[in-house]
């Protein structure tokens, strides 16, 4: 607006200026008020440069509005863009389709497990590797080391170690598998109805209770006068399992197990 008011007072100027020039002319006839050409030569070329000058102003004025203009529309379009970006609605990932859990393969055996301890009961079936026989093995947190039904135990050298032969029952008959094994070590056990402590053989035998299977050591020992011919102690059950002291047969061999040895139950 500055330069508008500018210009037009401008333009106006020699207007004025002859006007004043009559009127101071006709007011007194005796003197003279002529303005010499030269200084109207003069004063017509600045008002031409002053206008020149106006006209570069506006053109750069415009020239700087329009940049401003584009400045602003771009800013304000990516305002406007990054606005719609954060408050676009969120897609929702697809549910993945549940997966039916797969049913128990009963071939592999059974042991539930809690923690990845194998949870069984007071009585479990055990299987011996090697002759392939299945005992009912009584579990016992109170006994430190397992233990396994032996008879005609005998001690031999082989290549500089000492080894151990012995007999285990088949169950449900009267016959007896012999076994070699060399030997872990000794133990020696005190029992309230002996007066004396008893050496006994320790061997490594390796078994299955369920689905788990496990290497550890057995003492030897007769129990033909004892309920159950294995004893499952603290060295199996160390780390390993759990007694659920209201069950029995928690867990199930494998099926290819019980069929070879005519346990179907």
């Amino acid at each position: 607006m500055g330069f508008k008011r500018f210009r037009a007072g401008l333009q106006k100027l020699p207007v004025v200026l002859i006007t004043g020039s009559i009127l101071l002319s006709g007011c007194s006839a005796d003197r003279y008020f002529m303005v010499p050409k030269t200084d109207l030569n003069e004063l017509g070329a600045s008002v031409k440069i002053q206008r020149a000058t106006l006209v570069t102003m506006e053109s750069n004025a415009s020239i700087r509005h329009q940049q401003v203009m584009t400045q602003s529309q771009s800013a304000t379009q990516a305002i406007l863009q990054a606005i719609a970006t954060q408050v676009e609605k969120p897609e929702c990932p697809p549910i993945p389709a549940r997966r039916a859990c797969p049913a128990t393969d009963s071939s592999k055996g059974r042991a539930d497990r809690l923690k990845g301890k194998v949870i069984v009961g007071e009585v479990e079936n055990f299987y011996l590797a090697g002759p392939g026989l299945i005992y009912k093995a009584r579990i016992d947190s109170g006994a430190e080391t397992s233990s396994i039904n032996a008879r005609n135990i005998t001690r031999f050298e082989r290549d500089g170690n000492n080894w151990v032969r012995f007999e285990v029952p088949v169950p449900g008959t009267d016959e007896f598998v012999t076994l070699e094994k060399e030997v872990s070590r000794r133990v020696r056990v005190i029992q309230a109805s002996a007066e004396e402590a008893e050496r006994r053989v320790v061997v490594e035998l390796q078994f299955f209770i369920g689905d788990h299977q496990q290497v550890a050591e057995f003492t030897l020992a007769d129990r033909s006068n004892l309920t159950y011919e294995v004893l499952i102690g603290r060295n199996v059950l160390r780390d390993v399992m759990l007694i659920d002291v209201g069950k029995e047969y928690a867990t199930e061999l494998p099926e290819s197990i019980r069929t070879s040895n005519g346990d179907e139950s």
